[in-house]
């Protein structure tokens, strides 16, 4: 029976792999910046994200993993907006701004189009490898 053992991502020491991927040193301290990061919002429901980890000292990545999970709501904090994956601009749902979205939107409609054209122009030469049957000519 083969240990599962790792080096937590996080801060390096070596554990047990359990149920998370993280220490449970590392557990306990994410769950002490959990706790300052709700006292905090309870006490200033107006608080930006910076703010946020600024007074408290936890990281913007973390805070904005707490509200990914759904561990911090920002529906009670108007002003807590958290970073877009691509762009950094500062949004309140999902993991892109609109900008984003709709220019990875556009490329992808745009890679399909370009994939069907490219299918059409196989087809009229022939099939998939170019191949023409001697006995019935073009493939229709």
């Amino acid at each position: 029976m083969a240990l599962n053992v790792e080096n937590c991502p996080r801060c390096g020491r070596l554990f047990a792999k359990n149920f998370k991927d993280i220490c449970p040193v590392c557990i306990k301290d994410i769950e002490k910046e959990y706790e300052k990061c709700l006292e905090y919002l309870r006490q200033e429901k107006t608080a930006t994200i910076q703010e946020v980890s600024d007074a408290t000292e936890v990281s913007v990545r973390q805070i904005t993993k707490f509200i990914k999970e759904g561990r911090i709501s920002i529906a009670n904090n108007p002003n807590m907006m958290y970073p877009c994956e691509v762009c950094g601009v500062l949004i309140r749902e999902g993991n892109m701004c609109d900008g984003c979205r709709g220019r990875l939107t556009r490329d992808l409609t745009a890679a399909a189009r370009e994939e069907r054209k490219a299918g059409e122009e196989g087809n009229k030469t022939g099939g998939a490898y170019g191949v023409i049957d001697k006995f019935r000519g073009p493939s229709r």
